[in-house]
C-alpha cells in the first residue's frame, strides 16, 4: 500500500483536501502503510460514526468545527486544533456537534 504520490513533495492545506458533502460523511487518504495510515474526514452536520473498536491506538485531531468523541461512555467535546488519542480496543464513537473535518492517525504497531 502506498501514500497518496499526488501529494508527495508539496505543501498543501490539510483542511482543503477533503470538502463537506451535506448528510455524508467523507474520507480521503492520504497514507496507507502496514504500520499504519493517515487519513482525514470531513463530517456533514449530524453525522457521526457508530460505536465501534479497534486494535490500534488512533489520534483523532479537529481541523474545522467541532466534534463529540465518546470513548468507554467518556463524552469529549472538542473544536479546532484539538485532539485526543482513541487507545487501542476501547469502544469510541464520534458525531458532527457541527460540520467538522479531523485527520485520523491510526498506528498499527
Amino acid at each position: 500500500m502506498e501514500q497518496n504520490r499526488t501529494l508527495v513533495g508539496k505543501v498543501v492545506r490539510l483542511s482543503d483536501l477533503v470538502e463537506y458533502q451535506e448528510g455524508a460523511v467523507v474520507s480521503r487518504t492520504i497514507i496507507d502503510k502496514e504500520k499504519g495510515t493517515v487519513t482525514l474526514f470531513a463530517f456533514g452536520e449530524g453525522q457521526g460514526l457508530s460505536e465501534h473498536t479497534v486494535p490500534f491506538d488512533a489520534l483523532a485531531h479537529i481541523l474545522d468545527g467541532e466534534a463529540e468523541i465518546i470513548i468507554s461512555g467518556k463524552i469529549l467535546n472538542l473544536k479546532d486544533g484539538e485532539m485526543v488519542i482513541m487507545p487501542a480496543n476501547k469502544p469510541h464513537a464520534l458525531k458532527a456537534k457541527r460540520k467538522f473535518k479531523m485527520i485520523l492517525i491510526m498506528i498499527r504497531s
